[in-house]
C-alpha cells in the first residue's frame, strides 16, 4: 500500500512539472509574440492554469457539485487548447528558421486559429457517428447485429444525460447484442447508480468487460454498481449466447502486472466466437485460440489530431477493421472522450457490426 502511495506521489509530481513546463512555454512564447509584459498577474494565471486540472481531478473524486463540474470542464478544455497551442507553436518554430515572420501578427493568427479549432473540436465531440461494419463469420447459423460501445467515460463531462443519448441511439439500431468493451467509467467525478441508470434502458442483451479506467475507478466499486443493472459482466470468462461464444477478458492491470491469457479459455473452434478485450492487442493470441472476431477500443483514434500519430506508435491498429489470418479485429475510436471534450480528426462512434455466415 505504501509503495502505491509513493508511486502516485512521484507520478503526480512528474505530471505537475511536465504540465508546468508546457504551460510556461506556451504563456511565455505567446506573450513574447504579442509583447505582453510578464507581470504578477501573468505568473498568477500561469500557475493557476497549471494547477487547476490536476488538483480538480483529485478534488472531484471527493466533492461533487455544479461549480466543481464547471471548473473541471473548463480546465479540461484548457488542456486540449494547450495541446493545440503547442502544436501550432511547434510549426511556427520550424517555419521561422526558413522565413522572416512578423511576430505580433503570427501570435494573433495562432490564437485565432487555435480558438476556432478548439470550438470546432468541442462541437464535433457532441455528435455521435453510427458506423456500420460487415463481417463474415464461419459457422454462423443466422445473421446477427452487434452494437459495440467503448470508452464512453461516464464521469464529470459525460454524465447520465450523455449516456441516455447513447442508449437511445443504440436501441434505434435494434441490435441482437450490445457489447461494451471497457472504459464505461471515466475515473473522474463520483460514479453513482444514478449516473449509469440509463444502461437499464438498453433493450438488447448487453455484455461488458473491464477497461483500464475501471481499474482506476476501482474494479470492486464498478462491479458493485453494474451488478444492479441489466449488464452481464464478463471477467476472463466465456458464455454461450444464442449459439455465439462471447468472451470477456480484463484489461491488463499495470499496477499489479496481472494479465490474463486468452489461451486459458477453451474456445470451441467449430462455433462462432467474439472476444471483448479493451486494448487492441493480443490479436495473434486470439487467432491461435480460435477467436473469429475481436472487439477493442482504448485508442480513441488519437482523439485530437495530431496526437493519433503518437498513439499509433504504441497501438498500430488504431481504428477500424483488420484481418489477421482469418481473425477479425475491430478497433472502436470510442463513444465518448477522455480528458479534453475534444474531437479533432476523429469522431465519437457507435459501431453496428453486421455478422453474416462465411
Amino acid at each position: 500500500m505504501a509503495s502505491r502511495i509513493w508511486g502516485f506521489v512521484v507520478f503526480f509530481a512528474v505530471f505537475i512539472l511536465g504540465y508546468f513546463a508546457m504551460n510556461w512555454y506556451v504563456f511565455t512564447r505567446i506573450g513574447g509574440l504579442l509583447e505582453v509584459q510578464a507581470t504578477f498577474w501573468f505568473y498568477f494565471v500561469l500557475i493557476a492554469m497549471t494547477l487547476l486540472f490536476p488538483l480538480l481531478s483529485i478534488l472531484e473524486r471527493f466533492v461533487d457539485g455544479p461549480i466543481i463540474r464547471v471548473i473541471y470542464t473548463g480546465s479540461a478544455v484548457w488542456l486540449g487548447t494547450l495541446f493545440l497551442l503547442l502544436c501550432s507553436l511547434g510549426i511556427y518554430e520550424i517555419v521561422r528558421l526558413f522565413a522572416k515572420i512578423d511576430t505580433k501578427t503570427t501570435g494573433i493568427i495562432i490564437l485565432a486559429v487555435v480558438s476556432l479549432l478548439a470550438v470546432f473540436s468541442i462541437v464535433n465531440a457532441l455528435f455521435i457517428n453510427v458506423k456500420t461494419v460487415d463481417v463474415k463469420i464461419p459457422n454462423l447459423k443466422r445473421n446477427v447485429k452487434i452494437v459495440q460501445l467503448s470508452d464512453i467515460h461516464v464521469g464529470t463531462i459525460h454524465n447520465s444525460e450523455y449516456l441516455s443519448k447513447v442508449v437511445e441511439k443504440t436501441n434505434a439500431l435494434r441490435p441482437d447484442i450490445v457489447m461494451i468493451t471497457g472504459d464505461l467509467a471515466d475515473g473522474s467525478g463520483i460514479l453513482t447508480q444514478k449516473g449509469i441508470a440509463p444502461l437499464n434502458k438498453l433493450k438488447a442483451k448487453t455484455f461488458f468487460t473491464m477497461g483500464n479506467h475501471e481499474i482506476y475507478e476501482g474494479i470492486d466499486n464498478v462491479t458493485k454498481l453494474l451488478s444492479k443493472t441489466n449488464l452481464k459482466i464478463l471477467r476472463n470468462e466465456l458464455v454461450d449466447y444464442n449459439g455465439i461464444q462471447i468472451i470477456g477478458i480484463d484489461n491488463p492491470n499495470q499496477m499489479t502486472g496481472e494479465s490474463f491469457s486468452i489461451s486459458s479459455i477453451k474456445i470451441n473452434k467449430t462455433k462462432p466466437s467474439v472476444l471483448m478485450y479493451h486494448p487492441p492487442s493480443k490479436l495473434n493470441e486470439a487467432n491461435r485460440a480460435g477467436v473469429n472476431l475481436q472487439l477493442s477500443g482504448h485508442t480513441h483514434d488519437g482523439q485530437i489530431w495530431p496526437f493519433n500519430y503518437i498513439v499509433q506508435i504504441f497501438f498500430p491498429k488504431i481504428k477500424g477493421l483488420y484481418n489477421y489470418k482469418g481473425t477479425y479485429l475491430y478497433v472502436s475510436p470510442g463513444t465518448g472522450t477522455w480528458g479534453p471534450p475534444f474531437r479533432l480528426g476523429s469522431r465519437s462512434e457507435i459501431t453496428l457490426l453486421k455478422l453474416s455466415a462465411k
